[in-house]
């Protein structure tokens, strides 16, 4: 049985992993600065820094075999006047000190979980994990500086790597797009985006989580970049409706065409918002699937289903 050291669990992917690494069985140990109430106090320990290059891991990663670092900062946060500041020393400079102790502790696995922020945020043909990397904003560089770093310990200790880039995830209380998507469609709010054409790639926390739990010991995800999705694209216009349709409660869309939201977005200043909601960004999975013999195992309207029902 595999020993996993888990980081992150107290946010969305890094809960909904130790759940399904717990219902599996394996041995997890995850550091935490508060003791996270929901989950046995055994498997817990909690440390007293801050992520930077001098976080001391070595405590924590003794005779752990896989390590998955799903912790890290999301947003672009000012420190010290710098943007870029905090995400450099949060997701590049603990991610790579973690790393380190890991490979001198014998740790026979590193699991990665970046983001298709990697490859770009817009494109006209689906990424592929071998693309020419082109991360835009702070977020994205940061964990594109992370994945560099990660490949020299790779090459200088041997210890296998793993990296995950996944689009937007969705799931039951997902932060971020996703979420703003879902209280829109809840409060009945009318959108001028009934008549969008993109496509989108998207990824459901249960898929994401099926295939990480794959990579903990597959002999072939050794040393590769795999690229997550559910296989299936939809627009931005199909997104709401089987938002809707999933909760129950019919989304109210109003069909203006795509070039006047864009016009109006690019005078209030919302070029970024409005690429996300009106620009394609698709993902090719098919290295993922044929690599690791493995397929996604609920479809997007399975997963959208899944995020409205609430267990007893």
């Amino acid at each position: 049985m595999k020993n996993v050291l888990l980081t992150g669990a107290s946010g969305f992917v890094g809960g909904k992993l130790l759940l399904r690494f717990l219902a599996d069985g394996f041995h997890v140990l995850v550091p935490v600065r508060k003791t996270l109430t929901a989950y046995p106090a055994s498997i817990q320990k909690k440390i007293d820094f801050e992520f930077s290059s001098e976080s001391d891991w070595s405590g924590l990663v003794n005779s752990q075999n896989v390590v998955v670092h799903c912790a890290g900062r999301a947003h672009d946060q000012h420190e010290s006047g710098n943007p870029l500041l905090g995400l450099l020393r949060v997701n590049v400079d603990a991610t790579l000190a973690l790393a380190r102790h890991a490979a001198a502790a014998g740790v026979q696995r590193f699991i990665f979980i970046s983001s298709i922020g990697v490859n770009g945020n817009i494109n006209t043909r689906p990424f592929r994990d071998d693309d020419q990397p082109s991360p835009v904003g702070y977020y994205c560089q940061s964990k594109w500086a992370a994945e560099q770093g990660l490949w020299m310990i790779q090459q200088e200790t041997n210890m296998e790597v793993v990296v995950i880039r996944p689009p937007l995830v969705y799931g039951p209380d997902a932060p971020g797009n996703f979420g703003n998507l879902v209280r829109w469609v809840e409060k009945g709010i009318p959108l001028p985006l009934g008549a969008i054409h993109n496509k989108r790639s998207l990824v459901g926390i249960d898929n994401l989580v099926d295939l990480v739990v794959r990579c903990i010991d597959h002999p072939a995800a050794a040393n590769q970049v795999f690229l997550a999705g559910d296989g299936e694209d939809l627009s931005t216009t199909e997104l709401l409706r089987g938002v809707g349709e999933a909760m129950g409660k019919p989304a109210r869309l109003i069909p203006v065409p795509a070039s006047m939201l864009q016009f109006g977005a690019t005078l209030l200043g919302k070029k970024a918002m409005a690429q996300r909601l009106l620009g394609s960004l698709q993902v090719d999975i098919s290295k993922t699937c044929e690599l690791l013999d493995w397929k996604p195992p609920y479809k997007v309207q399975d997963g959208l289903k899944r995020c409205f029902v609430r267990s007893n």
